[in-house]
């Protein structure tokens, strides 16, 4: 098979395994989209993230992780489910968080990929990450072609919306690279007037310190949310889905062809008072392989806390 061939049956087989759409772009260095990373980090609105203020390096240019590096393959995999939570609902959980967490899920996917391109490129190695390594994933998702970063920041597709994981597969074979896709929100400004605490601080542009996101999952449980944006949350305890559930692209969305992103039980049957009382030995049970163990039990019963007492 000629490079085109190779490429085309490349991504034939990541459907066939279950990712929503395969785009492939060269390992050159992403400089202006590493410069304005860097420069949000500097102005401080990554919070307490602290690991994106390392390795940047390996950001700007893949050939930092592997120096044979000729191509990414970027991967967006589907993860809506058309559950609705009940209006009577005491809380609100991001919907990533219903079903079992990606990290679980799609490493697995990566490795059989990466096997199965193996198969057709005997010669070929590669390198993957879901949301794991010093990789701008957005910025190569938009220069593959799979959806463009939207001014909520999330990447959004023609296709299926914003509701998708993205995953990596860095590879020393030189593939056929897809054109960049285009942006298309146009003057669309619905997610930036609906982010209650005004975290989408202008188009493209996000301070995730505001971001209830951020506040209800990446702040640490010993720290309060501070009371401006506590009476702010809306009934979120976990997450936040209002940019994207605003987006107009968001009503092409299709059910998932993964299981493992089916809602779970235990998470659709939870209500305040469950978390509230709940010790941890059950959290650890109920919650094992969710996304939502990342938060911790003291952080969800901070959280609910804040939407208590600030409401």
């Amino acid at each position: 098979m000629n490079r085109q061939e190779i490429t085309a049956r490349i991504k034939a087989l990541a459907l066939e395994i279950g990712f929503a759409k395969a785009g492939v772009t060269s390992a050159e260095p992403l400089d202006e989209a590493a410069d304005r990373f860097q420069a949000w980090i500097a102005d401080g609105t990554h919070g307490v993230m602290q690991w994106m203020e390392r390795r940047h390096e390996e950001r700007r240019d893949v050939r930092k992780i592997m120096p044979d590096a000729k191509s990414v393959l970027s991967l967006a995999i589907n993860y809506y489910h058309p559950h609705e939570i009940a209006p009577e609902s005491d809380h609100k959980i991001s919907r990533y968080a219903w079903g079992t967490d990606y990290h679980e899920v799609v490493p697995s996917m990566l490795a059989r990929l990466l096997e199965e391109i193996q198969a057709i490129v005997p010669e070929a190695q590669g390198r993957y990450y879901t949301d794991t390594g010093p990789l701008l994933e957005r910025e190569i998702a938009e220069r593959a072609g799979i959806g463009w970063i939207g001014k909520h920041t999330s990447v959004i597709t023609r296709e299926a919306g914003s509701w998708i994981f993205l995953a990596e597969i860095i590879l020393n074979i030189d593939l056929e690279s897809d054109p960049p896709a285009e942006d298309m929100c146009g003057i669309c400004t619905r997610c930036i007037d609906a982010c209650p605490t005004d975290a989408i601080t202008s188009p493209y542009e996000i301070d995730a310190r505001r971001c209830i996101a951020y506040l209800t999952i990446e702040l640490k449980p010993e720290h309060d949310i501070p009371p401006e944006l506590a009476s702010k949350l809306n009934g979120w305890i976990y997450g936040c889905d209002i940019c994207q559930d605003v987006c107009p692209w968001n009503r092409f969305a299709t059910p998932t062809a993964i299981p493992a992103f089916a809602p779970r039980e235990e998470v659709l049957s939870l209500d305040c008072e469950t978390i509230e009382t709940m010790e941890q030995e059950e959290f650890s049970i109920r919650f094992r392989k969710s996304p939502m163990k990342r938060a911790k039990l003291a952080g969800l019963k901070r959280n609910i806390r804040a939407t208590r007492t600030n409401n």
